[in-house]
């Protein structure tokens, strides 16, 4: 028999042997006339407690409404109950077992429902909820944004220290995303030690390997009348100039320099606010992690991710974004975006994309014509 087995049985043991002394406790001290302190039993009452869950929120005139229920869930009730469903047909968790003493166990719907509260409040109080503002912006070819944020881990086993230590001294791991204007989380590598930059990071990480390795489905867009091969990404000073990083301009001398370097900088913080919303929505991302196990705590951070996509897809309709399809439009081109599928894959492919991927020269070609493409789109409004 394993170690873990053996943990399992005693401590099956351990709560058979307790819930017969309390009940056999309880029992004399109730048939007695004098009152004696003693260790009462405590009734759990989880039947009543899963039809309150169920009146407060769940039944058709429930106690409180959808928008209260998507307040403290982070999500509506129909996702939710999705995610039930399924968790309760695929994981044995997550289904109503019999404890060892015979007694019927926590239903699936209070198992999600206190699984989702713990990610959405962590240890600390609710956080107010979050407004989001969308704007309509102007970049052919933009996939998204990428940057970094740090999750700070309190409890770092000491050897460790000082690969996780930032220079603020707070021990942390850190999380690459890309994020779209939806605030839609489609890349995160998570993991790296805290006194990683981002150019650390990023070399460590895949977000280019689908495109280096030659899975990702080939894209053709138009800037100002110039096409281009390789989507890009929105960064900060940090990322490198390449033909897939486009970055604000710091000291813009002319006033197409101005407006580009100020929709840039705003529409670059979609992965910001992304993070923020996916703190708001579970504060055990926003606060301290104290869990050892660092493969814990990778998983804890894809479930809030992957819970973050699902109630951005769930109301992605709700945000009211309406795309323009002239952005991947121009001239006489009827459409100047095309995607082509097949593309294969051997070393001779491999070193030219990843040159393109690098090139420095693309990078100001395309950041001169999204200039002046920015400068068309919005200059009469600046």
């Amino acid at each position: 028999m394993s170690s873990s087995s053996s943990d399992d049985l005693e401590e099956r043991l351990e709560e058979i042997i307790d819930e017969y002394v309390e009940d056999t406790f309880n029992n004399i001290v109730e048939g007695r006339t004098i009152n004696q302190r003693g260790r009462a039993y405590i009734e759990r009452h989880r039947k009543g407690g899963h039809i309150q869950l169920w009146n407060d929120y769940f039944s058709e005139d429930s106690t409180f409404s959808s928008e209260l229920f998507r307040r403290r869930f982070r999500m509506n009730k129909g996702l939710f109950l999705r995610i039930v469903h399924r968790l309760s047909e695929c994981l044995p968790f997550f289904q109503q077992r019999r404890d060892a003493t015979g007694r019927l166990g926590l239903t699936p719907l209070q198992k999600c429902t206190a699984a989702i509260r713990l990610l959405a409040y962590g240890s600390a109080a609710e956080t107010v909820d979050e407004y989001l503002r969308l704007e309509q912006r102007g970049f052919s070819g933009m996939i998204g944004s990428i940057d970094c944020m740090h999750w700070e881990w309190k409890n770092c086993p000491s050897a460790w220290k000082g690969q996780y230590t930032r220079g603020s001294g707070k021990l942390t791991i850190v999380l690459e995303a890309v994020a779209s204007q939806d605030l839609w989380i489609w890349h995160a590598f998570f993991g790296p030690p805290g006194t990683l930059n981002d150019i650390n990071v990023l070399e460590r990480g895949p977000v280019f390997d689908d495109i280096i390795e030659g899975r990702a489905p080939r894209v053709r867009y138009m800037v100002n009348g110039h096409m281009y091969k390789l989507a890009y990404y929105l960064t900060d000073g940090i990322y490198p100039k390449w033909s897939t990083f486009i970055q604000s301009i710091t000291l813009p001398q002319c006033p197409k320099q101005e407006l580009f370097a100020k929709v840039q900088e705003a529409t670059g913080k979609d992965v910001e606010r992304a993070f923020g919303v996916l703190q708001a929505r579970f504060a055990i991302v926003k606060n301290p992690v104290k869990t050892l196990d660092k493969a814990k705590i990778s998983k804890i951070m894809r479930a809030c991710i992957i819970l973050h996509n699902m109630i951005v897809e769930n109301v992605r309709d709700g945000y009211g974004i309406q795309f323009d399809i002239s952005d991947f439009e121009e001239g006489d081109v009827t459409r100047s975006s095309r995607v082509e599928a097949n593309m294969p894959t051997n070393l001779n492919n491999i070193f030219p994309i990843r040159n393109d991927v690098r090139d420095t020269r693309i990078h100001e070609h395309l950041k001169t014509d999204l200039i002046e493409h920015i400068w068309n789109k919005f200059g009469d409004e600046y």
